[in-house]
């Protein structure tokens, strides 16, 4: 029985991703992470996202320890044929992704929502905090017409 409901838990977790680039940008070690995330109910899209990973240094200069920035940019396209399954298809869309940025408060999220009208997936980065919000996004969309034939 604890098989099933572990087998449940991972089948409805979102999408996890690969660091597929690293860029420096200063001397001290804070680096632009670049991560790959498959669609885990799209299948042939991809969305990369990009976000700022803290050094230690840093972390000592700034005297905060467990945060990083909400700050992420995101582009997401077809990398295959597009197969859609079943996607929840309201106006609040599906999480997709997260990832933690502080040791509690704060999370960046990737939600997908379906645009019937234009039969386009639209994918939000975006940064969940706990005490204030997040008005730091960031937008990307995948046509489906040429999916769909």
């Amino acid at each position: 029985m604890k098989a099933v409901w572990f087998a449940l838990a991972l089948a409805a977790a979102p999408a996890s991703a690969e660091v597929v680039g690293q860029v420096g940008v200063d001397w001290v070690g804070n680096d632009i992470l670049i991560e790959a995330i498959p669609d885990p109910e799209v299948q042939g899209v991809t969305c990369h996202i990009a976000y700022f990973d803290r050094s230690i240094i840093d972390r000592l200069q700034q005297g905060n320890w467990f945060e990083d920035p909400s700050n992420a940019s995101i582009a997401c396209r077809q990398t295959g044929p597009v197969t859609v399954g079943d996607i929840d298809r309201s106006e609040e869309g599906e999480e997709i992704f997260k990832a933690s940025r502080s040791l509690v408060l704060k999370s960046l999220r990737v939600t997908r929502i379906y645009d019937e009208a234009n039969d386009t997936l639209i994918y939000l980065a975006h940064a969940r905090e706990l005490s204030e919000g997040c008005a730091k996004m960031s937008l990307s969309t995948v046509p489906l017409w040429q999916a769909r034939k």
